[in-house]
């Protein structure tokens, strides 16, 4: 077994596809195939089922997986460190972050420790907190902002970011707020399952006695902005970020109503407790917590 295996095993794992990890390591299909056949052959086990054109991996490849990423991740830090003489700090960061930071926070943080570091280049995946939490637990990335823990025994939290969620809509419906004075008589828009300002919302709406079950949903979306251009078109109410919604709170086209005591919450940076940060994501790790 050695590290050209390794390489070649977990891109397989992750493209689930012989022909994918070709692709994507300029190697071969029958390379692949062969190295894949060596190290099943040397560990005595089968890695992957092969189901027509496409592939599974077995029990035993999903217990093999983290640890042949921590290894060429040891590996790549040894080079770097080499590399580097400990000062330069140069590669891809692959980020997965939630809607609020993904889209109001982490763009204008990554230019400016790309200024720090120039050899630096970031690849930004946005996805609600469960997709998130879901790709650091599976080894798909090393490092999420999310807005939620939801997975306190496998994961890290760190908390880096404050923001401030606010029940807010068109002026016209804040009117019959007014005249009803009942939340459950407005049209609401809320958030997907699995997205962390809906568990905020659901957490604060239950201290305040407010059963979220029973409000008149209209909408569920998927993105902060598909609620927030909903809001502006007058199709309902909803909980958001002030962050995502600003501008339009300034020029007056969503206004916001206070329901209750100020709903604080805080992102998180998340990595996975089994796994060790190489030294471009610690430098932008120790970056974002004293930002």
């Amino acid at each position: 077994m050695d590290i050209h295996q390794l390489r070649i095993f977990t891109s397989v794992y992750h493209h689930k596809s012989f022909s994918k990890a070709s692709g994507s390591l300029h190697i071969s299909q029958p390379t692949i195939s062969e190295h894949i056949k060596n190290l099943e052959e040397e560990l005595g086990c089968s890695l992957f089922d092969r189901l027509g054109r496409s592939i599974m991996p077995t029990r035993e490849a999903k217990l093999i997986f983290p640890k042949a990423l921590k290894l060429i991740e040891d590996l790549e830090a040894i080079k770097q460190t080499i590399q580097t003489g400990l000062t330069r700090i140069k590669g891809t960061l692959k980020i997965g972050a939630s809607t609020i930071p993904g889209n109001y926070m982490l763009p204008v943080l990554a230019a400016s420790f790309k200024k720090e570091h120039p050899d630096i280049s970031f690849e930004i995946s946005i996805a609600d907190t469960r997709k998130i939490t879901d790709g650091i637990l599976h080894h798909e990335i090393l490092l999420g902002i999310v807005g939620a823990s939801m997975e306190p025994r496998s994961l890290v939290y760190e908390p880096v970011f404050n923001d401030e969620l606010i029940f807010a809509g068109t002026q016209a419906l804040m009117r019959e707020s007014d005249v009803g004075g009942d939340i459950y008589s407005l049209p609401f828009l809320i958030r997907e399952e699995g997205s962390g300002t809906r568990k905020t919302m659901e957490e604060w709406l239950g201290k305040m006695k407010i059963d979220s079950r029973k409000l008149n949903i209209v909408a569920v979306l998927g993105s902060t902005d598909a609620v927030k251009q909903a809001l502006k078109a007058g199709l309902g109410t909803s909980i958001i970020s002030r962050r995502a919604i600003e501008e339009e709170l300034e020029n007056g086209t969503l206004v916001q109503k206070n329901i209750g005591p100020e709903m604080k919450r805080s992102f998180y940076l998340a990595h996975h407790k089994k796994r060790s940060l190489p030294a471009h994501y610690q430098a932008f790790y120790d970056f974002l917590k004293h930002n």
